[in-house]
C-alpha cells in the first residue's frame, strides 16, 4: 500500500511538473506574440514619412475690392461737367451710334457752376439762381415746376427739402418719390395748384413725365445731387438703377431742353 501511494505521489508530481512547463511555454508564447505585435507597431521613420501624406496647403484667396472700399480710399472730389458728359458716353456707347452720341452732347453753356464741396444746398442755389424770388413769383403754370432736384433715395430727398428752407422763400415744394406716396396723389397735387420746386428720385419723376402729369415747359433748373454719398459711400451715379433712370430721363426729356437753352444743369 505504501509503495502504491508513493507511485501515485510521483505521478502527481510529474503531472504538476508537466503542466508547469506547458504553462511556461504558453506564457513565453504569449509574451513573444505581444513583443512581435509591439515591434510591428513601430515603423521605420523614413517609411513613415513616405506613407503619411501632408495635407495640401490652402492658397489664400484675395478678397475682391468692393466699391465702398475703393471710394473709402479716394478723397472727395467735386464734380465737373466733364464727369456727366463722360458718363453719358460710357453708358450709351454700346447702344447708340456715333452720330446719336454726338447728338446727345451737352453744350458747356447749359451747365451752372458746380458745387465745390463748401456749400450747403441753400447757399449753392442762392449762388446759381440769384433771381429765384422774382422768378418764383411770376410762375403761375400748373403741372409744371421751375426747378427739379434729383437724388438717390426718398430719405435723401427729405433731407434736401429740409436744407432748402433758407432758399425757397414762399415757394411750394413737392415730394416726388415713391416711398409712402402714391403716384395718383402726386398727380392730383401737380394739377390742382402751382408748384415751384420738385425734389425726388429719377424713377418717380420720369414716371410722372411719361404720364403727362409733370410738364417740363416751365422748367429752368435741373440739379443733380451728384457729390453726396450714402452709408455705403455710393454717389447717386454709383447705384445702377438710379444711374439708369437718370440717364434715360436726360436722354428723353432734358438734353434737348438744355441744348435749346431753356434749362440749366447743376451738379451739387
Amino acid at each position: 500500500m505504501l509503495k502504491r501511494a508513493n507511485i501515485r505521489k510521483d505521478a502527481d508530481k510529474d503531472t504538476m511538473e508537466r503542466k508547469r512547463k506547458e504553462g511556461d511555454e504558453s506564457m513565453v508564447s504569449a509574451t513573444a506574440k505581444k513583443s512581435k505585435k509591439q515591434i510591428e507597431c513601430f515603423l521605420d521613420p523614413e517609411v513613415e514619412e513616405e506613407t503619411v501624406q501632408q495635407p495640401p496647403t490652402k492658397t489664400r484667396r484675395r478678397r475682391k475690392k468692393k466699391i465702398s472700399d475703393v471710394l473709402a480710399d479716394s478723397a472727395p472730389k467735386p464734380a465737373t461737367s466733364d464727369d456727366l458728359q463722360n458718363l453719358i458716353v460710357q453708358h450709351f456707347k454700346g447702344e447708340r451710334s456715333v452720330i446719336e452720341l454726338e447728338a446727345m452732347k451737352l453744350p458747356d453753356s447749359c451747365f451752372l457752376q458746380s458745387n465745390d464741396l463748401t456749400h450747403t444746398l441753400s447757399s449753392y442755389l442762392k449762388q446759381v439762381c440769384p433771381k429765384w424770388v422774382k422768378l418764383s413769383k411770376s410762375h403761375t403754370e400748373k403741372k409744371s415746376v421751375l426747378m427739379l432736384i434729383m437724388c438717390s433715395s426718398a430719405l435723401r430727398a427729405l433731407e434736401l427739402i429740409r436744407m432748402l428752407s433758407a432758399f425757397k422763400s414762399d415757394s411750394k415744394t413737392l415730394k416726388l418719390f415713391a416711398k409712402h406716396i402714391k403716384i395718383e396723389e402726386q398727380v392730383k397735387l401737380l394739377s390742382s395748384g402751382v408748384v415751384h420746386l420738385g425734389v425726388g428720385t429719377p424713377g418717380r419723376i420720369r414716371s410722372l413725365i411719361d404720364q403727362d402729369a409733370l410738364s417740363l415747359q416751365s422748367l429752368k433748373y435741373m440739379i443733380l445731387d451728384w457729390n453726396w454719398r450714402d452709408q455705403k459711400l455710393r454717389k447717386m451715379m454709383d447705384i445702377p438703377e438710379v444711374k439708369k433712370e437718370t440717364l434715360l430721363m436726360l436722354e428723353t426729356s432734358i438734353i434737348s431742353a438744355c441744348q435749346s437753352g431753356s434749362v440749366k444743369l447743376g451738379l451739387f
